[in-house]
């Protein structure tokens, strides 16, 4: 079962419990990170393991993992909220490459000195330009695949 310390510091310091459908929801993204789970996905997966978790509770528990920083929930344009769990008090910082022909997501996290440079250049001329703070950003590109681009040649 899940067990990442970090986490559990969390939830004691907002005098939360870790409740075994807490547990389940954690240990459900943990256990393949490079998938972005849907909340129906979520489901399923939790209600197999323990069938009193109702779809509620875990749309709540994922709302407040959420608001606790502990999970990342992202928007892809397919009408799902999906989900990712935070590595740590860190982010593990990489973006997002959608596919818009069959709605894989990719993690691109490779990123060379170029691209490094240019968004820290990008991230303080902002901050610099608006007074303003940032802390993390998220940068999703969308196209096609190499499998879809295949299918329309």
């Amino acid at each position: 079962m899940f067990g990442n310390p970090w986490i559990h510091k969390r939830m004691m310091q907002e005098g939360l419990r870790m409740t075994q459908t807490r547990m389940i929801i954690l240990d459900v993204l943990s256990k393949r990170p490079e998938h972005h789970f849907s909340a129906e996905e979520i489901f399923i997966i939790a209600h197999r393991i323990n069938p009193t978790i109702g779809f509620a509770t875990v749309y709540r528990t994922l709302d407040l993992l959420t608001r606790l920083g502990v999970i990342q929930k992202f928007d892809f344009g397919d009408g799902k909220a999906r989900y990712e769990l935070m590595m740590g008090n860190k982010i593990s910082h990489h973006h997002h490459l959608v596919c818009t022909g069959c709605g894989k997501i990719i993690d691109y996290t490779d990123f060379t000195d170029e691209e490094k440079e240019l968004m820290e250049r990008t991230e303080k001329a902002l901050s610099e330009k608006y007074k303003f703070k940032i802390k993390n950003h998220i940068i999703q590109f969308y196209g096609l695949c190499n499998d879809c681009n295949v299918e329309r040649r």
